[in-house]
């Protein structure tokens, strides 16, 4: 029912210019206002405020730009858009640095961004009820983190630290509205790719769970 809302909603959507045009449109808010309609005892975690705790600091667009464009063209997950599209994406991202050994996404958490690791490397962890870590796995350079929280709004299912410094891109609820209302062809990419990402990983669960049910 989400996914048929999100297809009717991408059909309806103007032709719009460029990002900072969405208060212009009547129906607007799609994703940022999920997270209003989820648990109202839990605070949501934005990135504003996470990227101050971290000490996150602003990345040079003449530097992360490139390097966006360079990973997500050579991306098989992500649909086929051209250099200037790319770079037209990557006005609606953020981009900053971030030093090692900093927790950027928070288990149980309900954050509104999702981050795109343009260079480094980051842990991501499931914390356990004794407070020690399973490692999940090692997130690098084109990897995505958060993604399923921005979309369905949920809690997150692990926690995401830097292993060395870090230069990342990162999509608020916000701004992956305006890409969508302003530039449906860049939203539906955007959703598109992580789609697949989404489907791979469930892929590969069902695999190993159908590999323990078969041994036993």
């Amino acid at each position: 029912m989400a996914l048929k809302n999100l297809l009717d909603r991408l059909k309806r959507s103007p032709d719009k210019g460029g990002p900072g045009e969405l208060d212009s449109v009547a129906d607007s808010g799609f994703f940022s206002t999920q997270f209003e309609r989820g648990d109202d005892s839990q605070q949501l975690a934005t990135w504003a405020a996470r990227a101050q705790q971290v000490g996150a600091q602003p990345l040079d667009r003449a530097e992360a730009e490139p390097l966006f464009t360079r990973l997500w063209s050579a991306d098989r997950h992500v649909a086929a858009l051209s250099r200037d599209e790319l770079l037209k994406m990557s006005r609606y991202l953020q981009f900053v640095t971030v030093a090692a050994g900093q927790e950027v996404i928070g288990q149980d958490e309900q954050g509104d961004y999702m981050l795109i690791v343009l260079d480094g490397a980051l842990a991501v962890d499931r914390v356990q009820p004794w407070g020690g870590r399973a490692r999940l796995a090692e997130a690098r350079a084109g990897d995505m983190l958060g993604e399923m929280s921005l979309l369905d709004a949920g809690s997150r299912f692990s926690a995401c630290t830097t292993l060395t410094p870090c230069a990342l891109a990162v999509v608020d609820a916000q701004r992956l509205d305006e890409m969508i209302v302003n530039d449906p062809r860049l939203g539906l990419a955007l959703l598109a790719s992580l789609s697949r990402r989404l489907s791979l990983r469930l892929r590969q669960v069902s695999a190993r769970l159908s590999a323990l049910l078969s041994s036993n």
